[in-house]
């Protein structure tokens, strides 16, 4: 199961190095480009210029937002994947204790301390992913507040 952990938490950390990647350099170019696009408009004011400038926003919303949700999600398996080691860890003491008996404390000591390890492997995953994502969502939705204070309608 380590090796599932480790695959997940390789696939969550190159995703969210590319959010991080897309904030500091692609969104910047795009919004900007996007706003002297709304500032070249002659109209801005109109009901159909306010449904484009609506639909533009919400495009770089969902930009921003994209793979997000991947990344939680694989935040919240990665404890799942370490239980389930853990529980198939146990299974293996127990198989132990059915062989040589209740009795051998050094063999079930040693299988109950590689079954906890998978449990302590998801859970630092998850940890370590969960403060950041946190933080990609709350930067995904202040760069769409900022985009949008920056395209004006009247």
């Amino acid at each position: 199961m380590l090796w599932f952990i480790a695959a997940a938490l390789i696939v969550m950390w190159t995703m969210i190095i590319e959010r991080l990647w897309y904030f500091s350099h692609t969104f910047p170019r795009q919004s900007r480009l996007l706003i002297a696009k709304w500032e070249s408009r002659k109209d801005t004011t109109s009901w159909q210029a306010h449904r484009i400038r609506e639909a533009w926003i919400s495009q770089m919303k969902e930009k921003l937002h994209s793979g997000l949700l991947v990344i939680k999600t694989i935040v919240s398996i990665c404890p799942m994947i370490g239980l389930l080691g853990t529980v198939t860890g146990m299974v293996g003491v127990f198989e132990i204790m059915a062989l040589s008996g209740t009795g051998n404390a050094r063999l079930m000591a040693a299988g109950i301390t590689q079954a906890t390890i998978p449990t302590m492997a998801g859970m630092v995953a998850a940890l370590s992913g969960l403060f950041i994502s946190s933080r990609l969502e709350y930067s995904a939705n202040v760069h769409a507040q900022e985009l949008a204070d920056h395209m004006p309608h009247q």
